[in-house]
């Protein structure tokens, strides 16, 4: 997936007014990353932490899945830029990317109606 690291720059509202083409592929590929159910879950697993960050160790039993298949995801929401990665030894620890989750939630705002 292609990193997503001038998203949070250039992309309108999508709710507010008509976006352009480079936009709308950039708010496609964000949201095509979360349109997994298990990234979703590992995104908020790790934003619910109370240290605000989760090795991939502490993963795997909580979401049923391999060791192999949660750092896969943890790759893509990586690449995606939507978590932040620090190696410490031999263990990865993530975070969440606050700004980038901002983004998206930017990007679906529903403009204010004023009262008829």
């Amino acid at each position: 997936m292609k990193n997503l690291q001038v998203f949070e720059q250039c992309c309108s509202p999508l709710l507010q007014e008509p976006i352009a083409p480079d936009e709308a592929r950039q708010l496609a590929t964000a949201f095509k990353v979360l349109g997994d159910p298990a990234r979703l879950r590992i995104l908020s697993l790790i934003a619910a932490a109370s240290a605000g960050e989760m090795c991939v160790c502490e993963m795997v039993e909580p979401l049923g899945l391999s060791q192999p298949t949660v750092s896969h995801h943890l790759k893509v929401l990586h690449d995606a830029g939507l978590l932040r990665r620090e190696k410490r030894g031999t263990w990865a620890f993530y975070g969440v990317v606050p700004e980038r989750l901002d983004a998206l939630r930017d990007s679906l705002k529903v403009p204010a109606t004023s009262p008829a």
